[in-house]
């Protein structure tokens, strides 16, 4: 299957960093959006359909979505904390994909999510934590706010303030 302009970004950042440990500059010829468009953006890494690094960002960090690509595709491949750096060895094994936030809207409860459209923030305090939507294995709306707490520290029985986001995937 033919990736798009953002996955293609995301790898040639990836193969780039590990091959030579060279941060790109972002290329000409991607499409307009991703020169003008700010937005926070995901970098998802599987190796043999197992995650293997997931960083991004949920408001953009910089002046536009194809510089928020390069930023987190080499976070996601090098500095994930759950998981070894990326070696040359992995690179051709490679699925990435790269999820484009909306900007979170605050919601006042859990019958506002769907866990197929809407990624979840859940915040307590200086915690935060974020779940993407439509996940493989989260089926329903108290998973995906269970493994939100989880990801920020938060325990079960806290009540959280909640946002929802969208996204567009590319694959």
């Amino acid at each position: 299957m033919e990736s798009d302009s953002y996955v293609k970004l995301a790898r040639q950042t990836i193969e780039s960093y590990i091959r030579e440990g060279k941060v790109i500059a972002l290329p000409e010829g991607l499409p307009g959006e991703m020169y003008t468009k700010k937005a926070g953006a995901f970098v998802s890494i599987h190796e043999n359909g197992r995650l293997r690094g997931c960083i991004g960002t949920i408001l953009s960090t910089t002046d536009c979505v194809g510089t928020e690509i390069i930023q987190n595709a080499i976070s996601a491949s090098t500095k994930d904390p759950r998981f070894n750096p990326i070696t040359e060895d992995e690179l051709d094994d490679l699925e990435i994909n790269v999820d484009v936030l909306s900007e979170p809207e605050p919601i006042d409860s859990k019958d506002q999510l769907d866990v197929k459209r809407y990624g979840v923030i859940v915040s307590k305090g200086w915690k935060r934590g974020l779940l993407l939507p439509d996940l493989d294995g989260v089926d329903t709306v108290d998973e995906q706010i269970a493994i939100a707490k989880n990801k920020a520290g938060i325990w079960d029985d806290e009540d959280v303030k909640l946002e929802r986001f969208e996204v567009i995937r590319h694959k």
